[in-house]
């Protein structure tokens, strides 16, 4: 089994580049979480990776409102703050114990960032038109585990309905949907 920080540092060697591939015209389109266009995902996506260094280090957080961090060159410091959330992550302990305000196993939490990390990266490509496949051991990570985090996620409204899939779906479409998304999704016009 991989560590939570060597998953991170995968995860993140495919998200990067999505970031990178953002041009500032696709900021106000919207993404496959209704809620939020491409500049407000990529404002969450900063905090959560903030956030979950944090946690690594068994530190309390807050995720309040967003700051607005799409400004001078915010895409080298997305790929700063991935780095630090692989490197917090690496830290001996960082993945044992419990963490944050809801007590729940270290793992589990690293794997809720990599989930993110993972799902908003495909949000992100799937708004602005590039491709976007997780990497195989990052997929056999958070499949079952956002599976098995699905009912807390709906009552935390963190996650949508199951969305239904055919018979035949990959197991990334069958993640997309676990967490209420469209794996079909595509941005209107399209």
């Amino acid at each position: 089994m991989k560590k939570v920080s060597e998953l991170l540092e995968v995860a993140a060697e495919r998200a990067v580049p999505v970031i990178d591939g953002i041009t500032d015209d696709r900021l106000g389109d919207p993404t496959p979480c209704a809620e939020y266009d491409v500049r407000a995902l990529v404002n969450h996506l900063f905090q959560v990776v903030v956030n979950f260094q944090a946690l690594a280090a068994k530190e309390p957080v807050e995720f309040g409102e967003a700051p607005d961090v799409v400004t001078g060159d915010w895409r080298a410091r997305f790929g700063a703050e991935t780095a630090r959330l692989a490197a917090a992550w690496a830290v001996p302990g960082a993945d044992e114990g419990t963490v944050g305000s809801m007590g729940l196993p270290a793992r589990t939490v690293g794997n809720m960032v990599l989930g993110d990390l993972t799902v908003h990266a495909w949000d992100l490509a799937r708004a602005t038109g590039q491709e976007f496949a997780p990497d195989e051991s990052v997929l056999g990570e958070i499949g079952p585990g956002l599976a098995a985090m699905a009912p807390m996620g709906r009552e935390a409204k963190v996650f949508g309905e199951p969305h239904p899939v055919s018979d035949g779906a990959g197991p990334f479409e069958r993640v997309l949907a676990v967490t209420g998304r469209d794996p079909g999704w595509l941005p209107p016009g399209t």
